[in-house]
């Protein structure tokens, strides 16, 4: 399971949540969220055979990674300027290194249900060519899980938007490759969604859920940190609300 990661550099991460958030504190959150998906990979290997990596990007910054992440977690560069690219890489190399399928997995869901890594990795598991996908909530996709190194998944893919997961099933279409479709998910790269992370980790009003499907234990002792002491609770809230319980984002757009 290879996570797609930055380096945490205040202003070249978790740009599109600045503002609310500063620079430093985007950069927090996204070590926070690098963290959080590694525990839940392991989380995940307590139950079948994975493995966890990141492909790391950009060029040079290795030794962020070895400081922050424990020895077993796999480091492979990849600094392309195309994602597409980096996706290609990294499902190419490590489907070379002799794994028997690879899950390209964003750093952007840090209360993805680990029942949804478990899930993703016996559809994999079973004899014949085929690919798991998580849509997320925003049109985009928080994993996708080959077998084979098909190149053609990352082909004509306009990232970062809206049409990316639709786009996608049309690539494995095109190539009859089965697709099996995971629990829709999150992703955290806007204010709304960072409304949601913190109603879902830290709830105070009566439609908050009352308890995380994640726990989610570096983001939400990032979030504590900010709110309570760098000032966010007021740069979070919606407009026109009272007090930081007021908001509550049932769903993302």
């Amino acid at each position: 399971m290879a996570v797609m990661g930055k380096a945490s550099i205040p202003g070249k991460v978790k740009t599109r949540l600045v503002p609310p958030l500063t620079a430093d504190e985007a950069a927090q959150l996204n070590t926070a969220f690098l963290q959080e998906i590694i525990d839940n990979i392991d989380a995940a290997a307590r139950e079948v055979d994975v493995s966890p990596w990141i492909a790391y990007g950009p060029a040079g910054t290795e030794e962020f990674f070895r400081a922050l992440l424990p020895p077993r977690v796999g480091l492979l560069e990849c600094a392309m300027p195309n994602f597409g690219d980096c996706l290609t890489f990294a499902t190419e190399t490590l489907l070379g290194r002799g794994y028997g399928s690879v899950c390209v997995i964003n750093s952007d869901s840090p209360t993805l249900p680990t029942a949804v890594l478990i899930e993703a990795a016996r559809i994999l598991a079973v004899p014949g060519d085929r690919a798991a996908l998580g849509p997320c909530l925003d049109g985009g996709y928080y994993l996708l899980g080959l077998k084979k190194p098909h190149r053609h998944m990352f082909e004509r893919i306009d990232w970062s938007t809206e049409r990316v997961f639709e786009q996608t099933r049309v690539r494995a279409a095109e190539i009859g490759l089965p697709l099996v479709l995971l629990e829709p998910w999150y992703d955290v790269d806007d204010i709304t969604a960072l409304r949601r992370l913190r109603d879902e980790l830290l709830p105070t009003s009566p439609r908050a859920e009352s308890a995380p499907i994640n726990t989610a234990r570096h983001a939400r002792a990032a979030l504590i940190r900010m709110l309570q002491i760098q000032g966010l609770a007021h740069r979070l809230a919606d407009p026109g609300a009272q007090d930081l319980s007021a908001s509550h984002d049932p769903e993302v757009g």
